[in-house]
């Protein structure tokens, strides 16, 4: 048991420094590190998705407006089932965030 959380501590440590060092990283690296975090302290799949996909997606820098609402809904909706315990894939969640830009540009 002692074992396992050191081990949490230093994947904790490692991740922190790495997402600290990277102030402009791209959505994959962003929701990768987060949903591993979270997980550590929640062991809530969904609820770590969520977040970070929140957390995650740049709201425009004019300030927050429909489509950046039109796109966290539907990565909300769409790309928080795709991680699972063992890998939270960040590149696909990323392309899936990706995807929603589009139908949200629409007239």
């Amino acid at each position: 048991m002692e074992k396992r959380r050191v081990g949490s501590l230093v994947m904790l440590c490692l991740l922190l420094g790495m997402l600290v060092g990277q102030s402009t990283a791209s959505f994959q690296d962003c929701y990768t590190g987060c949903f591993i975090l979270c997980f550590i302290q929640t062991r809530n799949i969904l609820q770590c998705g969520l977040q970070c996909i929140k957390d995650c997606i740049t709201p425009p820098s004019i300030g927050i407006n429909s489509q950046y609402f039109c796109e966290l809904g539907c990565a909300t909706y769409s790309c928080t089932n795709i991680s699972t315990i063992g890998n939270p894939d960040g590149k696909k969640v990323a392309d899936c965030v990706d995807g929603c830009s589009k139908p949200c540009t629409k007239n």
